[in-house]
C-alpha cells in the first residue's frame, strides 16, 4: 500500500512526520518509495508467501468458531486503524495536504473514504483473484 502526500513543502513535512508517528504507534515503519513506485507501478514482495500445506494444517486444527472470533477481532482492529488514518487525512486537508491511497487497481483520496471502503480496497489488493 502506498500513501502519497501532496501539498506545500512545509505542510507536507509536518504531515509526513504525523503519519510516521501514527504508523509507529501501530508497530509499523514507513519508508519513502522510489519515484516509479509512487507513480503507481507495483512491485513484487517475495517476503510474503504462504505455504499451502501449513495453511491447510492450520485450518484443520482450529475450530471454525475460533476462526470467526479471530476474524471479527481482526476486522475491528483494522477498522479502528482505518478510521484513525482517515481522521488524520481529514485533519491534514485543513492544512492543504492531500493524502492519496494508491493501490494496484485504484487511486483514492483518503479523506473521502469510509473505514469499510478503505479496508475493502486493501483486501482487494491482497486478493490473488483480482
Amino acid at each position: 500500500m502506498i500513501i502519497q502526500l501532496e501539498g506545500a513543502p512545509a505542510s507536507t513535512a509536518a504531515a509526513r512526520h504525523a503519519l510516521q508517528a501514527l504508523a509507529r504507534s501501530w508497530g509499523h515503519d514507513t519508508a519513502e518509495a522510489p519515484a516509479e513506485t509512487a507513480a503507481g507501478t507495483s512491485r513484487d514482495d517475495p517476503g510474503k508467501s504462504i505455504d499451502p500445506v501449513s495453511l491447510a494444517a492450520l485450518a484443520m486444527s482450529i475450530p471454525s468458531t475460533a476462526l470467526a472470533v479471530l476474524d471479527l477481532a481482526d476486522r475491528i482492529r483494522k477498522r479502528h486503524r482505518a478510521s484513525e488514518l482517515i481522521d488524520h487525512a481529514q485533519q491534514q486537508a485543513a492544512q492543504q495536504v492531500t493524502l492519496t491511497l494508491i493501490t494496484r487497481t485504484r487511486t483514492a483520496e483518503l479523506r473521502t473514504l469510509t473505514p469499510d471502503q478503505l479496508l475493502d480496497l486493501i483486501a482487494g489488493e491482497q486478493d490473488p483473484a483480482s
